[in-house]
This record gives C-alpha cells, structure tokens and sequence, in this order.
C-alpha cells in the first residue's frame, strides 16, 4: 500500500513538472508529502491519483497547491541577533574591501514576500548612507513564487507585518497609505525583483553577499550540493553567504568556510593547487672489493623486510628474501629456475608483462591492489613494483618488490566507512534538523492562519451580535406595531359591534354591497323582510337572490348611484317571507368612503302599506 501510495505521489509530481513547470522532485519527501496532503485535506480529497484529476477539472487549484507547498513564513530582520551580526561585522567588511567605491551586487535567494531584501536594504543605507546606497548598492532579490512576488514588488505592509520593526526605522524608511506601510520608493530602486528556480535557472555571479535562508533546508542532498555550487561560482572570492538557522555546510567545507556558526555566516573558499612533492632517491652501486662484503650485501638483502625478487639479465630467478620465499613458498632449489616456470610470474599478478613494459619503458612500472588469496582464504593486498636493472647501460636484470598494502587497504577501507557512516550520520542530523526546522515554519504559517481564521471569526461574531441587536429593535418595532394593530383592531371591533347594534335596531331592512355587489352586512331586518339568514347570503351576489323582490330592477338605479353617487327612491311590489304582498320603497345610497373609486352601495328598504311583522 505504501508502495501504491509512493507512485502516485510521484506521478503527481511528474504531472506538476509537465503541466506547469514546477519541479519538485529535488524536494525533501516527508515535508512535500505533508504539505500537498494538507492541501487535498481542505478539499477533501484523500488519493493523490483522484487529486491529479480534480487539478484537471480545476486549473486554479494549481495556485492554491503552490502556496501550500512554497511557505512563504518570514518577516523583516528575522532572527534579530543574526542580522544585528550581519549589520555589525559583515557589512564593514564588505565595505572594507570595497574601498574604490565600486558597485555592491548582494542576492537575495527565496525572498517570499520581500521582508528579506528589504531588511537587506535598511541595513545597508543605516549603514553606508542613504546617498551612498542610492549609488552603490543594487540587490537582486528572486522568488519561485509568482503571488509572492507580486507582493514583495508592491513593498506594501500591514501593521502586524511591520511590528518587529522599530518606531524609528518605519519613519525613516516607509510612508503611510491608510492604514498600511509603503517602503520608500526612492531606496525601492536599489531592488530588482524577478523569478528565479534555484533548481534550473543559472545563479546570479559576482555577488558581495549572497542570502539564502531557510530555503535550502526543503531540498534533498543531491539538490542541495547542486545549489551550493552555483553559490559558489555566484560570489566574488572574498563574497559571503547567509544562510537560516536551519541549515548547516560541515559536507561542503571544500565551498564554504564558516565566518561565524552561530548566525550561519559563511565564506567563500579558495581553491588552490596542492604541491606535490615527488622524491627522486638516488642510488650508488660502489664497488666492493672484498668478499665478506658481498657476503654482507647478501644478507642485508635476505633479511630485507619486504618481498623482493631478482631476475638476471636471462629471465632466471637470481635472488629472492627471505620474505619472498615464506609469502609465495618458494625455496633455494628456485634459484637459477627461468621466471616463466614459476608459478609466481602469473600468480598473484602477470609479471613477465610487467618485466617486458619495464625494460621497454627503462623505468619504474608499479602495479597497484594486487589481491593475494591466502591458504586460510584470507586476502592480501600488494603493490608490485617493477625497476630494471642497469650497469653503465648494459642491462643486468630486474628487481620485482612485493609491497604488502593489506594493513592499509583495511585501514583506508575502515576510515572510509567509517567516514561514510559519519557523512550518514551527519546528513540524518542535518535532515532531522532541517526537517525539525520546516515542521516549525508549517506550525508558524498554520498559528498565522489560525489566528487570521480567529480574526475573522471574532469579526464575524461582531456582526452577528450586530444583527442580534438590529433583530431585537426590529423585533421592538414589530411588537410596538403589533400592539398598534391590536388596538386598532380593538377598535375596529367595536365600531363593528357599534355599527351592528344600530344596524339592528333600525326597523329598517339594511344591505351594504361592494363595488361588485357582493352583499357585506345582511342586518336582522333584512332577515325579517326577505327570509334568509346573514351567514347565508354573505359575500353571495345581490343579484343572485331568490327572495320576494326583483331585484334585477335595482341593476340600473345601483350603477347610477355607484357613478353619480346620488341618492335614489324607489317603490316597488314584492312579497315579504310571510308570503304577503307588499309596496317596498327602496332607497339606494352611495357608501362614504375615503376613496373615490369603485364605491359600494346602501340598501335600504322599508314597507309602505304598513309595518313589517314581528
């Protein structure tokens, strides 16, 4: 699963690399992975394979993955007692060594959002002058990030981003714009910006000073060195280097010799051409008269603490050391034997070869590394060295020295792995450390966006007990009506039932239409005259009504009055609910209402020929 998990992440990367031009494959793993998974967890997605299809879908998401990944966590002199350093001993030095007034070019590698360069800057005017910055400083300052560089180029601050600097500093080197700082445009010229991949882009060269922190920490090794010796061939030979807190160059002492650990100052090293010393040992073959001298020169070369063999001028076996005779089992018997016969001229190294390109070349032939295989199946290691042998120009023979290298080859290949487990070590502490590092700058962004959510909610919680309020004066208003409209209605129900209590002691037969003759009161009389209830002729048309009166007679006197709004008398014959005939005299009147148009009417009917029964 782990496996499955690693490919497609690769994929991802690969993916990233071909369709934006982001590579991130130099990229420490861990703190990569953790990033781009810290991405896909606030869109809720949990696969890198379903992520390279939802970037398909989403072009824009690309920018949201890169701000995740590239942290841009700084702020303006960062580590102060650094920089205060950097202020206090480094820049004298590099103005020191700048005594004809020539141009000071400093870089400013992976500057974020510009808080570095513009450190840089400050430093440099407090200390130099303004005028003197003007004219001799010029500070490149170059980010993979192109929304950062777009802030850093603007040079515009909140007042939470400047409030490590002092009072003194924001009068002196930023102006005002509302409720943010602007840094001077006037020093601002000093500052070119642009995008720069430390992985593919060439580095910017005969650099003063060259400030990189904390961004080497997110590369693996092989990127780092790569990186490193580009900064390298960027910096003048007397050039400094920069680096975060995070980051350290015990492997690449050969580049950077350290001005000060503490604050990771660095300075370029000089390569320069090893002497070598070669010995030239010269050699006198006196003559010897006496007999017991030769003696004595044979012996001194029999016990000769090194394997050595002699061959003549014939290519016999002539003399050999003691040494020679235990280490390869040779005997005196050997002695006059040609060297072809000898399992020694091919057994541990091809000698006759060796013998034959001696003689040609007239010099030294050494072979190194030879590899002996012991009885017991121990190795053995050798240096053979091959001297011919000359008198006066006549060729003698040859000497072949065995030179056993086995103690050293185990030494060379102790010290080397244990330089190996060291670098290994060193390079787990250094990665531990920087990843330590990187984990803390992830805390610092995420404790950042935390407290701008917190920010925001606190604001938002602002506005709801904003709305809250608003709610509860509208909600006093609402009930401040409401008790209008209660009293209102109170007093609408008693004009009803003050209207209904006239209206049904009139002894009059009353009927209030609408503008569309719908009947709207009904009064007791009515019911008395004509036979039918109120609630059954409610909101019913007048016209409609099947009672002892025509009441289609009435259409025409209705629409006279609803127009002219004069009264009219009329008389009729009708028959009342008790069957009897009667004379109704019918009175139609316009209603008085406030609005003029479409008003109802008021009926009114009474009999002529004598009371209404009871």
């Amino acid at each position: 699963m782990t496996e499955e998990v690693d490919r497609n992440f690769e994929a991802l990367l690969e993916y990233l690399r071909q369709n934006r031009g982001f590579d991130f494959t130099g990229y420490k793993r861990p703190s990569l992975m953790r990033r781009v998974s810290k991405r896909m967890q606030d869109i809720q997605i949990e696969t890198f394979e379903d992520y390279v299809d939802y970037l398909e879908v989403h072009p824009e998401e690309f920018y949201h993955l890169f701000d995740t990944i590239l942290i841009n966590v700084t702020a303006f002199f960062r580590d102060t007692a650094a920089w205060e350093y950097l202020g206090n001993e480094i820049i004298p030095r590099i103005l020191a060594a700048k005594k004809d007034g020539g141009l000071i070019r400093i870089w400013s590698a992976g500057c974020a959002s510009g808080e570095e360069p513009y450190s840089l800057a400050m430093l440099f005017a407090e200390t130099m002058g303004e005028d003197g910055f003007r004219e001799r400083v010029k500070i490149y300052a170059s980010e993979v990030d192109e929304a950062a560089l777009t802030v850093a180029r603007q040079g515009k601050y909140s007042a939470n981003a400047t409030e490590s600097l002092s009072s003194e500093r924001k009068e002196r080197f930023f102006e005002r714009s509302n409720s943010h700082l602007v840094f001077r445009s006037d020093l601002r010229r000093a500052i070119i910006f642009g995008r720069h991949d430390l992985l593919k882009d060439a580095p910017i060269s005969r650099l003063d000073l060259l400030v990189c922190r904390n961004s080497l920490m997110y590369f693996n090794a092989d990127i780092q060195s790569r990186i490193l010796s580009g900064f390298h061939f960027a910096l003048n030979d007397d050039g400094f280097l920069f680096l975060g807190k995070a980051e350290l160059l015990f492997a690449h002492m050969d580049l950077f010799l350290p001005v000060d650990l503490k604050y990771r100052v660095f300075i370029k090293a000089q390569t320069r051409a090893r002497e070598r010393w070669t010995a030239n040992p010269q050699s006198g073959d006196p003559e010897i008269n006496h007999r017991g001298s030769h003696r004595l020169r044979d012996a001194a070369f029999d016990v000769a603490p090194v394997a050595r063999l002699v061959v003549n001028a014939n290519g016999q076996l002539a003399m050999m050391t003691q040494s020679a005779r235990e280490l390869f089992a040779l005997s005196a018997q050997d002695i006059g034997r040609p060297l072809q016969d000898l399992e020694i001229s091919y057994r541990p190294v091809e000698l006759r070869s060796l013998v034959e390109q001696a003689h040609s070349e007239k010099g030294t032939v050494s072979k190194s590394g030879v590899e002996r295989r012991t009885g017991r199946g121990e190795a053995q290691h050798f240096d053979v060295v091959v001297t011919p042998l000359y008198d006066n120009g006549a060729e003698l023979g040859t000497s072949i020295t065995f030179l056993d290298v086995t103690q050293q080859r185990r030494l060379q290949a102790t010290v080397e792995d244990s330089t190996k487990k060291l670098e290994i070590a060193y390079q787990d502490l250094q990665s531990a450390h920087e990843e330590l590092e990187t984990t803390n700058e992830e805390l610092q962004s995420t404790n950042e966006e935390l407290q701008t959510t917190n920010e925001e909610l606190q604001s938002s919680n602002e506005e709801l007990e904003t709305m809250n309020e608003e709610l509860q004066s509208t909600n006093e208003e609402l009930r401040t009506m409401n008790d209008m409209l209660r009293q209102r209605t109170d007093e609408i129900n008693t004009a009803r039932s003050f209207l209904d209590s006239i209206l049904d002691s009139v002894r009059v037969a009353a009927v209030v239409l609408d503008p569309d003759y719908n009947i709207m009161i009904w009064n007791k009389m009515a019911e008395e005259m004509w036979g039918l209830r109120a609630d059954e002729v409610k909101e019913s048309s007048f016209f409609k009504l099947d009672i002892g009166l025509e009441v289609g007679k009435l259409r025409e006197a209705i629409r006279a009055c609803q127009v002219s709004g004069t009264n009219d008398d009329l008389v009729f014959d009708a028959i009342n609910r008790r069957g009897r005939s009667i004379s109704c005299r019918i009175t139609v009147t316009k209603q008085r209402i406030l609005e003029e148009k479409d008003r109802g009417v008021i009926l009114l009917f009474e009999e002529v020929n004598g009371q209404a029964e009871a």
